[in-house]
């Protein structure tokens, strides 16, 4: 059939939260240019009920967002979803980013990058941690 010819990628499916909408169609337009399938949600809150609606495979996130934290999120996202893979970006707050980032991956997240990041980085990223096998 026809779900054959498409690119492995095609099905694979990211989350994107960043109450930031500059970087969220940044991080949007690079996903869907890659070929892969895209969510948005501006906060955590939203997030979980897309992730209910139609589970992503993988989850970017920010972590200093109003709401929902992104700390929060990323501990109820593996707590719900344990194979799901997440990449946690912060831009920092009063305290710099890095005092976040290992408390990010104690959490649960996979990869950190702290902003400004370099997208394709991201993109090459997130392709090896959705490539089939892993």
């Amino acid at each position: 059939g026809k779900f054959w010819q498409a690119g492995l990628e095609s099905n694979m499916r990211v989350l994107i939260i960043d109450d930031d909408e500059q970087i969220r169609v940044l991080l949007e337009q690079m996903m869907h240019w890659a070929g892969f399938e895209v969510m948005v949600a501006e906060n955590g809150k939203v997030a979980m009920q897309l992730q209910r609606e139609r589970p992503a495979d993988l989850v970017i996130t920010d972590l200093i967002m109003p709401e929902q934290e992104g700390l929060e999120t990323i501990s109820r996202l593996k707590k719900d979803y344990g194979g799901i893979k997440i990449i946690a970006i912060s831009g920092g707050g009063r305290i710099g980013p890095e005092a976040y980032l290992p408390a990010a991956l104690e959490l649960g997240a996979d990869r950190v990058f702290s902003k400004p990041f370099d997208v394709q980085e991201i993109v090459d990223t997130v392709r090896e941690m959705l490539r089939p096998g892993l």
